[in-house]
C-alpha cells in the first residue's frame, strides 16, 4: 500500500466532521509543500503495539539526538486525538517559540513546544495555524 493510499485510508476512516478538518488541513499542508515527502506512521511499534495516535507526516528533516545519533523525520505532522487534531511543527530549537509566537492568535487551540491541539478548526484562526507551520518549515529546512 502505497503512503498516499495510507493517508487517504486514514483520513475516510474518521467521524465526518473531524474528516473535513483533516482533508482540510492536509489540502493546506501540501499547497504549503507541494515537493514535501510524505509520511504515514500507523502508531505501533516495531512490535506491533500501539504507541501513539497514527499521524501524516510531511517534509523531511535530519533530527540529531543528544547522543550525537542522527534520524530523517518529519517538519510537520497531523494527527487525528480523541477530542480533535494535533499538528505537529517538529525540529524546534526554543520549545516555548510556538506558545510565544502564536498561542495568543490561534483561538481555542492548546500550545506546547512542538504541537497546536483543537477540537475543530472553526475554533481557530487558520492563517495563523498557516503562519505557524510556514515558520517552522523554514526553521527545519535542510
Amino acid at each position: 500500500m502505497t503512503v498516499r493510499t495510507q493517508i487517504r485510508d486514514y483520513i475516510a476512516a474518521q467521524p465526518e466532521r473531524k474528516r473535513a478538518d483533516l482533508q482540510a488541513l492536509h489540502d493546506i499542508i501540501l499547497g504549503l509543500m507541494p515537493r514535501g515527502r510524505l509520511w504515514f506512521l500507523d502508531g505501533n511499534d516495531e512490535r506491533g503495539r500501539t504507541v501513539t495516535n497514527p499521524n501524516i507526516g510531511y517534509g523531511l528533516q535530519t533530527m540529531t539526538y543528544a547522543d550525537g545519533r542522527t534520524r530523517e523525520f518529519y517538519q510537520i505532522g497531523l494527527s487525528a486525538n480523541t477530542t480533535g487534531i494535533s499538528v505537529y511543527i517538529m525540529g524546534l530549537e526554543d520549545k516555548k517559540y510556538l506558545a510565544k509566537t502564536y498561542g495568543g492568535e490561534l483561538g481555542k487551540a492548546s500550545v506546547t513546544g512542538y504541537c497546536i491541539k483543537f477540537s475543530t478548526l472553526r475554533n481557530i484562526d487558520v492563517d495563523t495555524l498557516k503562519a505557524a507551520i510556514r515558520d517552522g518549515i523554514e526553521q527545519t529546512k535542510r
